[in-house]
C-alpha cells in the first residue's frame, strides 16, 4: 500500500502541520504525578523529535466530577497553566503541534463525586453518580468551554473533546445510559443537545 500523503503538511485552516502523522490520545498515568508535567514533556517531546506532527494528550478533565479516580488530572484553574505550559513548549521546541483532550469520565469516574446524565450506575464502578440537573448541566457546559480557553492560555495547539466509549457525552446520547425526560433526553435531538 502506498500512501503519497503521508509524509506532505496538512493545513487545518488554523494551523499546519508538518505531515500528517498522528499520536492519538494515551493517558500515561504520568498526568497526576507530581513531576509528571517535566516527564510528560520528555515523552512527548520524543515523538515530536522523530516526526509526529500532532500529538494529543491523555484525557484532561474540565472540573473535579469529571476525572477519572480521586487526585485525576484536569484543567480548571489558571493556576494549573504552567504544568500544561512546560508540556506544550517542550514539544514546540521539537516542531511538533499538540492538542488537548478533553475528557469527562461521567459514571465512569471512580471517585465519589461522580456525576451523569441519569443515576444509573455503571457495571465497573461502585459509586452511583448524581443525576445532573438542568443547571448543573449548563455550568458543565461552561467548564468545558474554560477547560478550551485555558488550553489555548496554556499554548495547546487545539482541543479534542472526547464524546465516545461511554463517557458523559456518550452517556448523553445514548437511550440506555440517558433517561431524563426533559430538554436533555427522551429523543434523539434532545440527547444530543449536550454534545
Amino acid at each position: 500500500m502506498s500512501y503519497p500523503s503521508l509524509f506532505a503538511p496538512l493545513d487545518l485552516g488554523f494551523t499546519t502541520l508538518k505531515n500528517r502523522v498522528l499520536m492519538g490520545s494515551m493517558h500515561t498515568g504520568l498526568e497526576e504525578y507530581p513531576d509528571g508535567a517535566e516527564r510528560l514533556a520528555a515523552f512527548y517531546a520524543e515523538r515530536a523529535r522523530h516526526g509526529v506532527a500532532l500529538i494529543v494528550s491523555g484525557g484532561i478533565a474540565p472540573d473535579l466530577t469529571g476525572v477519572g479516580m480521586e487526585g485525576g488530572a484536569m484543567l480548571n484553574d489558571a493556576s494549573q497553566i504552567p504544568h500544561h505550559r512546560t508540556i506544550t513548549e517542550a514539544v514546540h521546541q521539537e516542531g511538533g503541534k499538540i492538542a488537548l483532550q478533553i475528557l469527562h469520565t461521567g459514571r465512569y469516574s471512580y471517585q465519589p463525586h461522580l456525576v451523569a446524565p441519569s443515576a444509573l450506575q455503571a457495571p465497573i464502578n461502585r459509586f452511583v453518580p448524581h443525576e445532573l440537573s438542568h443547571e448543573e448541566i449548563l455550568q458543565l457546559i461552561d467548564n468545558f468551554a474554560r477547560c478550551a480557553q485555558l488550553a489555548r492560555e496554556a499554548g495547546y495547539d487545539g482541543v479534542e473533546v472526547m464524546g465516545s466509549e461511554g463517557y458523559l457525552i456518550n452517556e448523553f446520547l445514548t437511550l440506555r445510559t440517558n433517561q431524563r425526560s426533559d430538554q436533555w433526553g427522551g429523543d434523539y435531538r434532545n440527547r444530543m443537545r449536550f454534545a
